[in-house]
């Protein structure tokens, strides 16, 4: 349809299980009853993402009358989470989906979730809620950042959090000292484990998960750490839908449509979720309502947080200097996009495999349309959020994979180097760059040091490894920043787009 149509009343309504039936015609709500519903699943950072798609998902398949057994609990452990908490109770943890289709905007109102435990110190609620025998999935999404990974992907058993868990293992502090708890709750009253099930943006998500979980309860309990890993199972996924950020034009968007929702979800006409089927106390029948059950999750993985997760990074780092507002809108640059695409051809599809129905060039094509609908506001400053994480974990992988190979590594270099240039926290026309990362002072201080000495920037270990060892990369890195310093990113895109 064109749009929803209009509610004429001067309020909307507020969102609640008592206000369902008044919600304006054309706006999907649940069919089925809240209180038959009972919990199966806690979920870990309750973010519109998870409300968007995992969330979405178990509804439609409560619609079909299946999975009432399933219903979400949710749970957080940072300090957002509680405000986020506060609101989802006040509106019976009830949340508005509006699809952004450039065809047409329609709204549909999920009741999947049921609860949210409180958000505290110590974690004690959220141990007991996953301690309960009917939970059978913990599922997470807590940022490609939030797994404790050093640099070379192991765990990072030095890192201030993870030496408080295990110090402390009845109040930690993180979700996976609260996981590892919990599980041993089970373990000592007799019950199975659950599965974990990370939602992440992390090549073999689940995996880490294990290892995550495993290490950090081996710094516990030996016999406990053996327990969950024969035990219990990490199925990997790859998860896809683009849903921005919440704000007041999100909120107006909803008030327009006839609905009071303080924490409404905008999201794309597409979603995608392929699951491991390795699930060791049962699973919601997804693939029922299109998810996608498969043993080789590492294919479509990698083609997704290769091409659109990567992707995302060549795009937000080159528009926040050049300060255009939202992926959209360097979608339709004249220099980012062509730049967007020349990389994506040139030096990312090489090291990309087909997966089942879709070459890397038809993905290519695809996540060109999604990232180019004008009516999705994902910011730059979103996307571009976390990047000693996200280029480390997207765009670094791909590098060495080139490097391997002897291929053409100078657009990602150019990536690289314009990332260090956004990092310096000014944009070119003066402008000031906020905080964007959970280092940023780091971050700053080594784009400064590198305006003089480019290879500053690659010495950062944390992130690159040995990377600033390699001659061709090293080389590379330092030619194109001293060139974006020397004649700012317009120019230096122009010069890219030049060369064979």
């Amino acid at each position: 349809m064109d749009e929803l149509k209009q509610d004429t009343r001067s309020t909307a309504v507020a969102l609640s299980l008592d206000t369902l039936d008044q919600l304006p015609a054309g706006v999907g709500r649940p069919t089925y009853r809240r209180a038959d519903l009972t919990p199966g699943i806690v979920h870990i950072g309750l973010g519109n993402f998870h409300r968007g798609h995992q969330a979405w998902y178990l509804h439609r398949l409560m619609q079909q009358g299946l999975a009432h057994d399933w219903a979400i609990i949710g749970a957080g452990v940072r300090p957002g989470d509680a405000r986020m908490r506060d609101r989802l109770l006040a509106q019976d943890c009830l949340t508005t989906l509006i699809e952004l289709d450039p065809a047409g905007i329609s709204a549909e109102v999920i009741g999947s979730m049921i609860d949210f435990v409180p958000v505290e110190d110590g974690h004690a609620a959220l141990i007991a809620a996953m301690s309960d025998p009917r939970i059978r999935i913990v599922s997470l999404t807590v940022t490609e950042g939030g797994y404790y990974l050093d640099a070379t992907g192991a765990l990072d058993m030095a890192h201030p959090d993870i030496v408080y868990d295990i110090a402390h293992p009845d109040t930690p502090r993180t979700a996976f000292g609260a996981m590892v708890a919990a599980l041993r709750n089970r373990k000592q009253a007799g019950h199975a484990p659950f599965t974990g099930q990370s939602c992440d943006n992390l090549q073999g998500n689940g995996t880490i998960l294990r290892q995550t979980l495993i290490g950090l309860a081996r710094g516990i309990d030996a016999e406990l750490a053996d327990w969950i890993d024969s035990a219990g199972s990490f199925p990997n996924s790859m998860v896809d839908c683009i849903v921005p950020a919440t704000g007041d034009a999100e909120r107006r968007r909803a008030l327009k449509l006839g609905i009071a929702d303080t924490v409404p979800v905008t999201h794309e006409n597409f979603r995608q979720w392929v699951i491991e089927d390795a699930f060791c106390q049962g699973r919601p029948d997804w693939d029922k309502v299109g998810a996608t059950f498969t043993q080789d999750v590492h294919s479509f993985e990698a083609m997704k947080i290769r091409m659109l997760n990567a992707g995302h990074q060549i795009l937000a780092n080159a528009g926040e200097i050049l300060g255009l507002p939202t992926i959209a809108a360097c979608m339709s640059d004249a220099q980012i996009a062509p730049f967007f695409r020349k990389v994506q051809i040139d030096e990312i599809a090489p090291h990309v495999s087909a997966v089942p129905g879709i070459t890397p060039e038809a993905y290519l094509d695809l996540i060109t349309r999604r990232f180019s609908n004008p009516e999705i506001h994902d910011t730059t400053r979103r996307v571009a959020f976390d990047g000693s994480s996200r280029h480390a974990g997207f765009i670094l992988p791909i590098l060495r994979d080139a490097l391997a190979a002897g291929a053409t590594i100078s657009g990602l270099a150019l990536v690289e180097a314009l990332w260090a240039r956004m990092c310096h926290g000014t944009r070119e026309d003066g402008s000031m760059i906020e905080a964007n990362d959970p280092i940023w002072t780091d971050l700053v201080a080594a784009a400064e040091r590198s305006r003089t000495e480019p290879i500053a920037w690659l010495q950062q270990t944390q992130i690159y490894g040995d990377l600033a060892q390699d001659e061709p990369f090293a080389t590379a890195f330092a030619g194109w920043l001293s060139f974006i310093w020397e004649n700012g990113a317009r120019a230096t895109l122009t010069e890219y787009l030049s060369r064979a």
